[in-house]
């Protein structure tokens, strides 16, 4: 296998990401990264979930960890009877794939395609956990190949000398879109916005693009309109955790308001993702609220008095108005006109 992965940033590496060995399952842990390089060592599945739900890793990193966690899985129950190790991963698919439930109809699809990967390996008298490991690890590399297709007309809209805006972390397009800039030459600049609580943007998307040799600049989430007046930014893009059918983009909270801003100063933002056929209507997407006391500190310094109450949604919502285009594999669609990509 051709690894897709080749020359991307440290992070983007599938072993630095979620990998499963010899009955357990190591995790970046991207919660203090890149201040330290340390991974969580998970030796059950139900600690793999746990790490999801915790943010351990995030963005696209629990999709790659909930097939590894399956691996673990099967390996768990890898001396029960053959219907006692289908009904164990059954289980084992719904706790991972659950861990957060803003991508649990993603999710869902991962564990299956493990599950079904587990039956046949159960009937060719294969063992599971190697079976769906390399499965996983199939997947992964095959996401990558179809990101740097997203990547590349993503490129397409970058312009040849300027300044792209980053929300979050969007994992792979990150590093693929920069690889295609720099493969195409263009003498592109990059400003995050640092995404708090979390700070995943100052911590995760600079590094990458810092490790991949691009001039990065760091912004608080509330300098965005002042960087836009002042015409610092060119273009902004952002992936999506989820994509409703009807054009609506959830991503990390902060996204709708720089959506805003856009429309304001005239600049254009791109969402990178595949709609969602899970979710037809906005109305189906369950927005995760988070602990509150997390906004009351930073990097684990508290900021806020005692008694002193914080709001944590994970995600908001950006309308279709507010976007320019959905850049998907097949290429960039109207916001109003994502049932096409199916057709």
């Amino acid at each position: 296998m051709i690894r897709a992965d080749k020359d991307l940033a440290f992070m983007l590496q599938y072993e630095n990401v979620a990998w499963y060995e010899e009955g357990k399952v190591s995790i970046l842990d991207r919660r203090i990264y890149p201040t330290k390089v340390e991974f969580v060592i998970c030796k059950h599945h139900s600690e793999v979930a746990q790490a999801i739900t915790d943010m351990v890793t995030q963005s696209a990193g629990p999709y790659l960890a909930a097939g590894m966690g399956m691996a673990l899985a099967a390996y768990e129950c890898k001396n029960m009877s053959k219907n006692e190790q289908l009904e164990y991963l059954k289980k084992a698919a719904y706790t991972l794939s659950h861990a957060r439930p803003t991508t649990a109809a993603r999710m869902e699809i991962i564990t299956k395609k493990c599950y079904e990967e587990a039956v046949q390996a159960l009937e060719n008298g294969k063992e599971t956990d190697q079976s769906i490991f390399l499965h996983t690890l199939e997947e992964i590399n095959n996401k990558y190949l179809r990101i740097g297709e997203v990547a590349k007309y993503l490129v397409d809209m970058f312009p040849d000398k300027g300044t792209v805006l980053t929300q979050c972390f969007g994992e792979t397009i990150v590093g693929l879109m920069l690889k295609e800039a720099k493969l195409r030459k263009k003498d592109i600049k990059i400003m995050c916005a640092e995404t708090r609580p979390y700070f995943q943007g100052a911590r995760l998307t600079a590094s990458v693009a810092y490790d991949q040799g691009f001039d990065v600049t760091v912004v608080t989430d509330n300098m965005i309109a002042y960087a836009m007046k002042n015409g610092l930014i060119d273009l902004f893009t952002s992936a999506a955790d989820a994509i409703s059918l009807d054009g609506h983009v959830v991503n990390k909270v902060g996204t709708y308001q720089i959506a805003i801003l856009c429309k304001h100063f005239g600049i254009p933002y791109f969402a990178t993702g595949i709609p969602d056929k899970s979710h037809e209507d906005i109305n189906s997407v369950h927005i995760e609220m988070r602990d509150g006391d997390f906004v009351l500190q930073a990097m684990g310094v508290r900021t806020a008095m005692e008694g002193v109450k914080g709001l944590y949604p994970s995600f908001d919502i950006t309308p279709p108005e507010l976007v320019s285009g959905i850049v998907t594999n097949k290429g960039i669609y109207s916001a109003y006109d994502l049932n096409r990509y199916y057709k």
